[in-house]
């Protein structure tokens, strides 16, 4: 990693203490099976304290709040707050809160493509593409230093645009190195799919629809889980050691339990633990 990069893991990692609780007042919800209550943009949710710390933080699930413990700023909050805005909060300043809403939204999937470009650059990719990463890399840093009205100009669906090829080259070098790449399932529609046990090492998943899927078992070694939404997916028992581009998140919305593993940055989310641990049952053979 470069020295003259700041963006390391515990950079682009969501500091509360750090934020004005951006998170809660600057984006819209709808009520949903994420969301208990409507909230539009910019108007703070009715849980958020003056502290800027969520009231039911240890109940949002039992609230009808899951959405809320599945989203990660990537640390574009403590960015905004602190450095955009020198530490000014939307309550001291209202003239300027809107816009500080508006330059988060931007901020944020700017923090998810440095937290890509970081993990790219950890998978030691050949010499050629990890120049290109690190000149991605710093050009992000560059933009996400700049002034609201900088950030405000920046069109971000073409900026994502340019580095997701990067990206995804990334992770095809990882899933070749020293082995042929397996499956790809590229942007697939598996919603509920029976997966159980299923050898997905070395897999292309990025962007595949995973709501639902029963992964118990399956081995994901080297699988490429860039954006793949795994909202109540089943992981119990799932090898995930060593998957490719898997963030918080992603486990936060699923399923699992002690058998399932983890890359060693990643937390066991709180919830798992009160799942049985109920084994996989194995899918009967089929006749030849």
């Amino acid at each position: 990693m470069s020295e003259t990069s700041r963006s390391t893991r515990d950079d682009l990692r969501a500091d509360c203490a750090r934020c004005f609780g951006l998170c809660c007042v600057a984006p819209a919800f709808a009520a949903s099976a994420d969301f208990a209550v409507d909230k539009p943009a910019g108007r703070p949710c009715t849980h958020l304290r003056a502290d800027n710390r969520c009231g039911i933080h240890a109940e949002l699930r039992a609230r009808g709040f899951p959405g809320c413990t599945v989203f990660d700023c990537f640390g574009a909050g403590q960015q905004v707050a602190q450095v955009t805005f020198g530490g000014r909060d939307w309550r001291a300043a209202p003239e300027t809160a809107t816009l500080m809403f508006d330059t988060f939204a931007v901020m944020r999937p700017l923090h998810e493509l440095l937290w890509y470009l970081t993990e790219a650059l950890a998978l030691d990719p050949p010499a050629a593409l990890r120049g290109e990463l690190e000149r991605a890399r710093a050009e992000t840093e560059r933009v996400t230093a700049g002034s609201p009205e900088e950030l405000l100009a920046v069109d971000v669906g073409a900026y994502r645009d340019r580095v997701n090829p990067l990206l995804s080259r990334a992770g095809d070098a990882a899933r070749s190195r020293g082995g042929r790449p397996g499956a790809d399932h590229r942007g697939a529609h598996l919603f509920g799919a029976d997966l159980r046990r299923a050898d997905l090492r070395r897999a292309n998943l990025r962007g595949a629809l995973l709501i639902g899927a029963d992964l118990r078992g399956a081995d994901l070694h080297l699988a490429d889980l860039t954006g793949a939404d795994l909202r109540g997916a089943d992981l119990r028992g799932a090898d995930l050691s060593r998957a490719l581009f898997v963030h918080q998140s992603q486990l936060d919305a699923a399923r699992g339990d002690a058998r399932t593993a983890l890359p060693a940055r990643l937390r066991r989310p709180p919830h798992w633990t009160s799942l049985p641990l109920v084994p996989a049952r194995r899918r009967p053979r089929r006749p030849r």
